[in-house]
């Protein structure tokens, strides 16, 4: 191991990455159990998908804290096959992710339906936008400090959660001052893009061997 990665300072670093990994890892699941549970219980399908999306944001997330771990161990290693086969999964589950948010937004046209209420979906996507800049934050700044392309594609990662919320929070928000039919299907469909795109990338850089993976955005 080179005395880059060998030096005190670095592993501090290091260790901070890993445990920024970690935080995101459990925040994600808590997340996605809330959303999951309000989007239930008030028929808003935009908030369902998008606490399926932080339980395979938690998936994806293992394999970066794996990464991280990885690198800090091994910088000169490439990428191994338990990365490679984390990106996999989490590819597919993206893909369904997609194909369920489509579905649920074409019944939502097709029945009439809307949600009971979206004050949930405005409480949580404000939360998760403040946390998830946080994580940019911090990611990026230890990123630099270790010159890691890896730390700071995980930031990067995490950028597309802030999108998601974004969209979350716009679609909640809107429905719950206007009542305006459809603006839930147009929230699904806007999570659907980032799904697919997700997806998408998770499996170009399964295919590549570089020290850095991303599976998302």
């Amino acid at each position: 191991m080179s005395k880059a990665y060998d030096s005190p300072t670095n592993k501090r670093l290091y260790n901070i990455a890993l445990g920024l990994a970690i935080f995101t890892i459990v925040y994600n699941v808590i997340e996605g159990l809330v959303s999951i549970y309000f989007g239930n219980r008030d028929e808003s399908f935009t908030l369902f998908g998008f606490g399926i999306d932080s339980f395979i944001e938690a998936i994806s997330g293992v394999g970066i804290l794996h990464m991280i771990s990885r690198i800090k161990l091994q910088p000169d290693v490439c990428r191994d096959n338990f990365e490679k086969t984390a990106l996999q999964i989490t590819g597919v589950a993206f893909f369904i992710l997609f194909g369920g948010l489509i579905t649920s937004g074409i019944y939502n046209i097709s029945t009439k339906h809307h949600p009971e209420s979206t004050f949930w979906g405005v409480i949580i996507s404000i939360i998760s936008i403040i946390i998830m800049l946080a994580l940019i934050y911090w990611k990026r700044r230890t990123g630099k400090l270790l010159n890691s392309d890896a730390v700071l594609a995980d930031a990067e990662c995490t950028r597309v959660c802030v999108y998601m919320s974004i969209i979350l929070l716009v679609s909640s928000g809107i429905f719950e001052l206007t009542q305006i039919p459809y603006i839930d299907a147009a929230g699904t469909f806007g999570l659907s893009y980032f799904s697919f795109k997700e997806g998408k990338e998770c499996f170009e850089n399964a295919k590549n061997n570089k020290h850095c993976s991303c599976s998302r955005h």
